[in-house]
């Protein structure tokens, strides 16, 4: 028979756990993809930033413009000054927070349980930050919208971590660019 961990230990487990979960998170953006139906997107060839993206950290403005400019050159856009579609782009943060109340005492003590009559509660609070990556290209002609892509996931800490989930933001949403494309190969 297996030992039965002390409602400490249990604690401990249990903050342990949403540690990895909220890690786990950190490191797979979610990811959507929307575009205008109607467009041709084969008719364009060129494009321009409106604007630099509204991005707090210099660095990360830097790595988040070259991607971009990456992927469109691989699908054989070029950047100019005018170019036929405008791009946009913005980073936006907000702190989220989870909280795991782990219940102490009585012979159901632990995570989830609570025994009537006897014991105390502790709960953690996790506080994270969530980000949300938003890409919109525009038909400069007409400034109507022609596609969005955007991915969210828990902001690591870590620059390397950050940096490698920008790349696989990008990805993901530049993965079927331009639309259609993904059809027209099957």
């Amino acid at each position: 028979m297996l030992p039965i961990p002390k409602p400490r230990a249990m604690a401990g487990i249990a903050a342990c756990f949403t540690v990895l979960l909220l890690a786990g998170c950190a490191s797979k953006p979610t990811i959507h993809v929307d575009s205008d139906r109607n467009v041709d997107f084969s008719r364009y060839h060129t494009y321009g930033w409106q604007t630099q993206p509204d991005v707090p950290v210099p660095l990360m403005r830097q790595r988040l413009m070259d991607g971009i400019d990456a992927r469109l050159q691989a699908k054989g856009w070029r950047r100019v000054t005018n170019g036929e579609v405008v791009v946009v782009a913005h980073v936006a943060t907000q702190q989220q927070q989870t909280l795991t109340t782990m219940y102490d005492g009585g012979p159901y003590a632990g995570w989830g349980w609570r025994t009537p009559g006897f014991g105390t509660a502790t709960t953690y609070v996790d506080t994270y930050e969530t980000g949300t990556l938003v890409v919109d290209l525009f038909d400069a002609a007409s400034k109507r919208a022609i596609w969005r892509g955007t991915a969210r996931a828990v902001m690591p800490e870590n620059p390397d971590k950050g940096n490698a989930l920008l790349e696989q933001s990008l990805d993901g949403m530049f993965a079927d660019f331009p639309p259609g494309t993904a059809a027209k190969s099957k």
